[in-house]
């Protein structure tokens, strides 16, 4: 099950979330240097055995070994925070590209983001990426190097690039849809019908597993109430961005979702029992669930209604034609300032976005790069549905706060936190939506 972890590190606070896939043990030690000339530049990358393996990052290092000429190092080791921090702090022997994400186990990253050890890259998006004609700029999908976690200074440019996402939106059953004949909602009115329809059946429009995952559920929908830019506003802890109506529409939309939402839900949104409400969906006693691509394989043994299909969809728009919003986990990768080889560092990170190494990364442990043409290379797969939401008109939004001074006593977005903790408490009625947006609303203002 996905966390969402609020980070402290080295007096500021970067809120952010990672890790859209489940992890899994693989075997080797992770570590692989092809043969090259001896005399060769040597570039380092050092970074996690995680969830994805370490498969795909041997193939795409002898694809650049090969077109390049050079010699790549790798070190992937899944305590690789612990085995970086001596050799950060020291200075000496840094590599030239580190893979480890914003707020993975250790917080490595967090600490080189607060203390500024991170290179600016912004050159790397108007660079031609290695054997294709198009540059890095035009291959990343939208809305990908504006985020936060890639951009943490607020300051328009990328630091950390981006890779490896996972896409989070709303499962159903497609079977049930079809059986019924009806249409998946496209606005928020028509959500509302249907779940009028649905609750004549005995049925329930909506469940969640856990509060956790209104960090994805929850921003997306601001997104489409508010807008991008009233968005990076809020996350960069504009009072006024929060009070406007927009804003509220959204917490309003929550509110109203809540009489919708199956009687069990609140009772079963915990660690123990988070799997009952994902149920739910499968034994069609509630149409809709937050959750990401994870979804599936956790409850791949599960029973299930005869007919059940996989569904995925983005967020309802607010208004028709109005723009709908999946919220993209992503990792990163990035350039220690200490780096010996900064320049062969970006064309390594350039020729990652390239067809070649998306393949690559793909076929060699199903990591997914955010390429416009990364979805075409899951034709036929699981994957397929729900990567292809974004070719379908939906907008990607990222999830996290910018980096600020931690403010003692206010937790703003743990899942036990101000804005998504509450939202057991809204669901039960124990507190009205204008007491949760005002609380939220009092608790920005104790970051400015």
């Amino acid at each position: 099950m996905k966390k969402l972890v609020a980070l402290l590190c080295t007096g500021l606070m970067l809120v952010s979330l990672v890790g859209c896939s489940k992890p899994a043990d693989n075997g080797g030690d992770g570590t692989a240097t092809a043969t090259t000339d001896p005399n060769a530049p040597v570039l380092k990358i050092a970074g996690l055995d995680g969830g994805y393996g370490t498969a795909g990052w041997e193939a795409v290092a002898k694809a650049f070994e090969a077109k390049e000429g050079v010699k790549v190092e790798l070190q992937l080791e899944k305590n690789i925070a612990e085995t970086l921090r001596p050799v950060i702090t020291s200075g000496k022997n840094v590599p030239d590209i580190i893979y480890l994400s914003v707020g993975a186990e250790g917080k490595l990253t967090d600490a080189m983001v607060a203390e500024k050890q991170i290179l600016d890259i912004s050159d790397v998006l108007t660079m031609t990426i290695p054997g294709e004609t198009g540059t890095v700029k035009d291959k990343i999908l939208p809305g990908f190097t504006d985020a936060l976690t890639s951009s943490p200074y607020g300051d328009g440019k990328l630091y950390l690039a981006p890779m490896f996402y996972s896409p989070c939106g709303l499962f159903y059953n497609a079977g049930l849809f079809e059986e019924k004949g009806w249409t998946v909602p496209t606005t928020w009115d028509e959500m509302w019908a249907l779940g009028d329809v649905a609750k004549a059946e005995g049925i329930a429009l909506f469940t969640y597993p856990t509060t956790g995952y209104f960090d994805a559920f929850f921003s997306a929908l601001i997104n489409a109430t508010a807008g991008p830019e009233v968005y990076t506003r809020l996350m960069n802890y504009d009072v006024e961005a929060w009070q406007l109506p927009e804003v509220k529409q959204a917490f309003e939309i929550v509110g109203k979702l809540a009489s919708y939402t199956e009687e069990n839900t609140v009772a079963n949104a915990n660690k123990d029992g988070f799997t009952k409400n994902q149920q739910l969906i499968l034994d069609n006693k509630a149409l809709f669930i937050p959750n990401g691509t994870w979804l599936p394989g956790e409850m791949a043994d599960a029973p299930r209604a005869d007919g059940f299909k996989w569904g995925f969809t983005a967020l309802p728009a607010v208004t028709a034609g109005g723009d709908g919003y999946s919220t993209t986990f992503a990792e990163q990768m990035y350039i220690p300032t200490a780096a010996a080889n900064p320049d062969l560092a970006k064309k390594f990170i350039a020729f990652a976005y390239s067809d070649e190494a998306t393949k690559l990364f793909i076929e060699n442990g199903g990591a997914v790069m955010p390429t416009v043409n990364a979805s075409s290379m899951l034709a036929g797969t699981d994957n397929e549905l729900y990567y292809s939401v974004y070719d379908n008109g939906a907008k990607a939004n990222a999830v996290g706060f910018a980096a600020h001074d931690a403010v003692e006593g206010v937790d703003l977005t743990s899942a036990e936190g101000i804005i998504y903790g509450t939202v057991n408490s809204v669901v039960t009625g124990d507190k009205s939506v204008e007491d949760w947006y005002n609380a939220v609303v009092e608790a920005v203002k104790k970051f400015n």
